[in-house]
This record gives structure tokens, C-alpha cells and sequence, in this order.
């Protein structure tokens, strides 16, 4: 507690004596003056204590309906949802190697995650279509998750517009009063770390949360780059970025659903090449989790890694990234299938060996059950010392159900598998 509150602390010096950059939006600008900032230019300097007051209007949770309401999800609590790679422009697969995105690949990737119930949500901008035009490719994109998918979905920041156009999308599925009272819909926000909050990112904000739906707010943070070397420094300095975006939302709309964003890894001090799966990595999931519960908001959290092929590097950081994620209570898991490459590449091979990752850790936190009948001391005194358990009945009632079954993985002995072709 008292390393959190310092924590905390520092990011109050950082609100109050530098400030945050809120660049591109008058309107932004004169939202802070009014609640008490001090501003100067677009240089906002937020009173100790402030930022947390603002952000208390901000729900626990919130309900993201789905067009199947079967598949909505509780954003928040002990609720935990696995969401899809986002952004990347490339796409890889076995046949076609790395190439530029298409629709066609979009498309796939939201039928893969609609079908795979260890995904929960269908996530947002899964790759960038480049084979369509920057100023209308969001219809497309947005329309897919809506045609392909009945599971919620993510909507376009890159222009206030075209956040306007996905509400507006999401009225006629779901109906305008539908709209006006419920979420429906997701979006990600992303700070320009360190400290600036650009004018395309404020402006799809604001579209969003006066409609009541929810933004992930989220620094972008690769420690010795982009913030102090040192995770403490990295974490002050992201608990900054966030309270304030966080604080803006509030000042919005009082009471639009709002997610905590946690991305804080480290750069490779070698190269200054992003490093993901790292041990910082980790620890600074495990803490943004924690800040995120002080404040009474939904985490969103991320399963990443930096490899450049489908291998062992790229499964090891995927669960080094997943066990914190995981065990630190992140609400929201974004890049839970498919993200490769430091996230420049979403990989259909990588997508599926991440599922076997993603299925695990859902058995995992199924509850241990213990009772008289999985306890099995019948069948321990029908054995006895030396026996075996494969023809009791204890067994045979199970058998079928007594253990996780993997996609991929293949338990053979070396002679069956070798003899089944390797």
C-alpha cells in the first residue's frame, strides 16, 4: 500500500508541477479551466487531487451489450474478457507468409473470434484493411463485426467523424433510444506517451462518451523510451496520463463508462526495439491492476510479445504476459489472440496456438471442486497401494470430462508419434 500511495503521489506532482498536454481542442482546454486546471497554452496543470475527485463519477462496471444478448459481457468486477488483436497493418499465415492487410483477412479473423468461445468480445480494428480507403474503410470494418459476429465489438477513433459514423452504425442495429441508455460499444484511446493527449483522440472521446458508450483510456508507455527507465518511474507517469484522460471523460458526461488502461513494457536498451513478455512487463501488469482497483475502475490489460515468427520466443512471452494479466484481475485482455511482431503483424497461427493459451488459463480459474465424490477414497480403497485407477468406476464416470483437453498439443510417446508421420 504505502508503494502504491508513493506511486500515486508521484503522479499528482507529475498532474500539478509538468502537466499534460491536451493538444488540438479548444473546447478540451476550456472544460479544465473551468473545473479549477491551470492552463497555459495547451499545457494543463491539474491541482492535487483533482484528477481522482473528477474520476469518481465513473461507474465500477458496466454492461456491454451485444447484438445477441447471450454474448454481452460485464465489463468490470471479477469479470474477466479476452478480446482479439487490434491495429496491425500487416497479417501473417503459413501459406501467404507477411503481407499487407486486407478486408478479406478482417473478415476471417471476426468469423475465427465469433466461433472460438475462449474469445469474448470481437474486439476492434483486428488488422488495417489498406486495400481500402483511409476515409471509408471504418464502414467496412465496423459493418463486419456487425454482420459476421453477434458477440460486442470495438469502434473507429482515427477521426471524430468516423466515431460519430459508428454511432451512428450502432443506432440502426440496435435502435437510437437503445443506444442513448445503454453501451454498445468499446473504443480505444491511446495516449501520445509521454504525456500528450492529441486532438484526433480527444475528439473521438468526446463522441463517444457524450453517447454513453465506454473508451479504454490508454498510455502507451515502453520504459527508457518513452518514460523513465525504472517501472516505478514508468507507472507514476502512467497513472498520470490515465487519472487525467480518465478525470476529462467525467467532465464529459458524468458517468460514461470508462476503462483504466494499463500498456507499460520496456524498450530493448540495446536496440531501443520494443520488448514485450518481459518481466517489467509484468510487474507493471500486476500494479496498473491494482491502481485500477483503488480507484474503483474496470483494468484493461494486454497479451503481447515482440517475436518475429510463430515459435518458442512467441509462446514463452505470450504466457509471461498472460500470467500476470491474469492472476492481476485485468477486466478487459486485449491482443488476446493473434498479436505478433510487437503488434505489427496479427498472425492466423498465432491466433490459434494463442487460444490454447487463452483455453488453458479459463480452466485454470474454474474453481477447485472438492467434495466427498471428487475426493475418490472409494476408488482409493477398491486399488489400494500398487494398483492402478484406469478401470474403476470412479474413472470411468470421468473419463471423458476429468481433464482439460487441448487443441493442440499432442501427448503421444515419442514411438506413436513418430509412427503417426512426426
Amino acid at each position: 500500500e504505502e508503494s502504491l500511495e508513493l506511486i500515486e503521489r508521484n503522479a499528482d506532482t507529475i498532474l500539478q508541477e509538468i502537466g499534460i498536454e491536451f493538444r488540438g481542442d479548444e473546447e478540451v482546454l476550456g472544460l479544465w479551466r473551468d473545473a479549477g486546471a491551470d492552463v497555459q497554452g495547451t499545457r494543463v496543470h491539474i491541482p492535487r487531487g483533482l484528477a481522482r475527485t473528477l474520476c469518481a463519477t465513473a461507474p465500477s462496471s458496466f454492461t456491454q451489450h451485444a447484438r445477441n444478448p447471450a454474448r454481452s459481457v460485464e465489463v468490470g468486477g471479477k469479470n474477466m474478457i479476452f478480446a482479439p488483436v487490434y491495429g496491425p497493418p500487416f497479417v501473417s499465415d503459413v501459406d501467404g507468409g507477411r503481407r499487407y492487410a486486407t478486408i478479406e483477412d478482417f473478415q476471417n479473423f471476426v468469423k475465427l473470434t465469433y466461433m472460438l468461445p475462449s474469445l469474448h468480445h470481437s474486439g476492434g480494428t483486428v488488422c488495417e484493411p489498406v486495400d481500402l480507403p483511409v476515409n471509408k474503410r471504418h464502414f467496412d470494418m465496423v459493418y463486419a463485426h456487425m454482420k459476421y459476429s453477434d458477440k460486442p465489438f470495438m469502434g473507429s477513433v482515427t477521426a471524430p467523424e468516423r466515431a460519430q459514423d459508428t454511432v451512428d452504425m450502432a443506432k440502426i442495429l440496435f435502435g437510437a433510444e437503445f443506444v442513448e441508455n445503454n453501451t454498445v460499444c468499446t473504443s480505444l484511446i491511446n495516449a501520445n506517451s509521454p504525456m500528450v493527449w492529441d486532438g484526433t483522440m480527444l475528439g473521438a472521446l468526446k463522441t463517444y462518451a457524450r453517447n454513453n458508450q465506454a473508451c479504454i483510456l490508454s498510455p502507451f508507455i515502453l520504459a527508457g523510451a518513452m518514460s523513465p527507465v525504472t517501472i516505478a518511474g514508468a507507472l507514476a507517469q502512467q497513472n498520470a496520463e490515465a487519472l487525467a484522460v480518465i478525470a476529462f471523460t467525467q467532465m464529459i458526461r458524468a458517468g460514461a463508462p470508462v476503462i483504466y488502461g494499463g500498456f507499460t513494457s520496456n524498450v530493448d536498451m540495446r536496440s531501443g526495439a520494443p520488448a514485450f513478455g518481459t518481466p517489467e512487463y509484468a510487474k507493471a501488469a500486476f500494479v496498473g491492476g491494482q491502481l485500477a482497483r483503488k480507484y474503483g475502475l474496470p483494468y484493461r490489460s494486454t497479451n503481447a510479445n515482440a517475436s518475429n515468427a510463430v515459435d518458442a520466443q512467441a509462446a514463452w512471452e505470450s504466457m509471461m504476459s498472460l500470467w500476470p494479466v491474469v492472476l492481476g484481475h485485468a477486466n478487459l485482455v486485449m491482443h488476446a489472440a493473434g498479436w505478433m511482431e510487437g503488434g505489427l503483424t496479427a498472425s492466423f497461427e498465432k491466433f490459434v496456438t494463442d487460444l490454447e493459451l487463452l483455453q488453458g488459463m479459463a480452466a485454470f480459474l474454474q474453481p477447485l471442486e472438492i467434495n466427498e465424490a471428487s475426493l475418490g477414497l472409494d476408488a482409493i480403497r477398491d486399488v489400494g497401494p500398487g494398483g492402478h485407477f484406469f478401470g474403476t468406476a470412479h474413472t470411468l464416470e470421468r473419463y471423458e470430462t476429468a481433464f482439460y483437453q487441448p487443441l493442440l498439443s499432442d501427448w503421444r510417446n515419442y514411438e506413436s508419434w513418430e509412427e503417426a508421420g512426426s
